[in-house]
């Protein structure tokens, strides 16, 4: 039987007079999980530029750029899944609260190490690898909470929203850690601490109305049940697995540090600019989709936007103008958010709420993860081939795997409108 109660406040939501903020905002707990949520983002991309910037000029290689995302990957890859099962049956709210102090904590050791001068590239390489583990636990429950704070009929723009301000925090977060790098690193670490801790007071103040769960124990099958949910429907499969790709080959913004440095010869102001630029175009679409969100033809406009993205990564690559160079960085985040938008309308809307933290946590393995991955294959293959031929191939890889997918995966480029999308019973 359907729920017409659901249907009809699904109904109101889209032809109530008052403005779709308005709306948004009336829904207890989303000012609050975009506050906590900004500010993590903003402190992670401080923390980015200080350690890309800090292990170059410590060792001035290409492959110290690469270790820094194994170091992040490796946490990930072996703890995500068993996240998820710790998400889908403990406090989300608490987990990821808890992750974020340790991440202020781990910012704080590494402020300290860079002020007394007892940072070495091997502490540098740890501490990554803790704030990789904070995360891997983090992300999974943080991603299950906006489907738990707005309906369905406003997700799309609830994401929207979200990306902007993550956006923001993307675009502050490196100006903001190019400029204070030259204070020095300490500093930077220092404003981390502080954001991360605030961002963990922040997410314990939410509050979540969420169904009671069964707890269950951890075995084999629950802590695979995300990867069972996902192969089970290949819509989610295709578009989770083309993202993976996509940000594995097209890994440019691990080259950032040596571009800014040695080809571009930018400096670390640079350096923020280049790492502020895919926000800013990120930014410009998500606030487009934030007032006309994407309706009809979903599918095709996210295989559209990851070929662009290949595209813009081979402009990258052959440039040699800091100009061009953000144009282009700024092309390739605008086309990702796009991408974001049709994939976590497909993992959160059509997952059940007992599973968000499990899809959440093979999402997150596929794709969070794939971006330090993508970091340490980009690092590997530039000491080897160089960094220009490093990011042309990782772009023609990206435009190469789009059009293979849309092949692979008929579903998913038929996908029409995300407001229709509903989780499987």
């Amino acid at each position: 039987m359907p729920d017409h109660s659901e249907q009809a406040d699904e109904t109101r939501e889209r032809s109530a007079p008052t403005p779709a903020l308005a709306r948004l905002f009336s829904h207890r707990g989303f000012a609050v999980f975009l506050t906590a949520r900004t500010l993590s983002s903003f402190s992670s991309q401080v923390q980015a530029v200080a350690v890309g910037w800090q292990i170059y000029m410590l060792t001035h290689t290409a492959s110290a750029l690469g270790w820094v995302g194994l170091a992040q990957f490796m946490p990930m890859f072996c703890f995500t899944l068993v996240a998820g099962h710790v998400a889908d049956h403990f406090d989300r709210r608490f987990i990821t609260a808890a992750c974020q102090a340790l991440e202020s904590c781990g910012a704080l050791v590494m402020a300290v190490g860079s002020l007394s001068g007892w940072l070495t590239p091997g502490m540098i390489y740890g501490m990554v690898a803790l704030f990789g583990t904070a995360r891997a636990f983090e992300m999974p429950s943080q991603q299950t909470f906006l489907p738990a704070l707005v309906p369905p009929a406003l997700f799309a723009r609830a994401a929207a929203l979200s990306s902007s301000l993550f956006q923001v925090a993307s675009i502050m977060g490196p100006s903001v850690g190019g400029l204070l790098y030259g204070v020095g690193a300490g500093i930077c670490y220092s404003v981390c601490t502080v954001g991360f801790g605030l961002a963990s007071v922040a997410t314990l103040c939410m509050r979540l109305e969420a169904p009671a769960r069964v707890r269950r124990p951890m075995t084999l099958e629950t802590v695979m049940g995300g990867l069972h949910f996902i192969r089970a429907h290949p819509e989610m499969m295709g578009a989770i697995s083309l993202d993976l790709f996509a940000v594995l080959l097209g890994g440019a913004t691990a080259m950032l540090p040596l571009y800014a440095d040695s080809i571009l010869h930018a400096g670390p102001t640079g350096l923020g600019v280049l790492r502020m630029a895919p926000a800013l175009g990120a930014l410009l679409v998500a606030v487009i989709f934030a007032r006309w969100p994407l309706k009809r033809r979903a599918g095709e406009a996210m295989f559209a936007a990851v070929a662009v993205f290949g595209v813009a990564t081979i402009i990258f690559g052959l440039s040699r103008s800091l100009v061009l160079s953000v144009v282009a960085l700024a092309v390739l985040g605008g086309a990702d958010v796009i991408s974001v938008v049709v994939r976590g309308a497909l993992v959160q809307l059509r997952t059940p709420d007992d599973m968000r933290g499990r899809v959440s946590a093979v999402n997150m393995l596929f794709i969070g993860s794939s971006n330090q991955l993508g970091e340490f294959e980009s690092g590997m293959l530039a000491s080897l081939i160089g960094p220009v031929e490093a990011v042309v191939l990782g772009g023609i890889g990206t435009i190469a795997v789009t059009l293979l997918w849309m092949r692979l995966f008929p579903d998913l480029r038929r996908l029409d409108r995300l407001d229709d999308i509903r989780p499987v019973r």
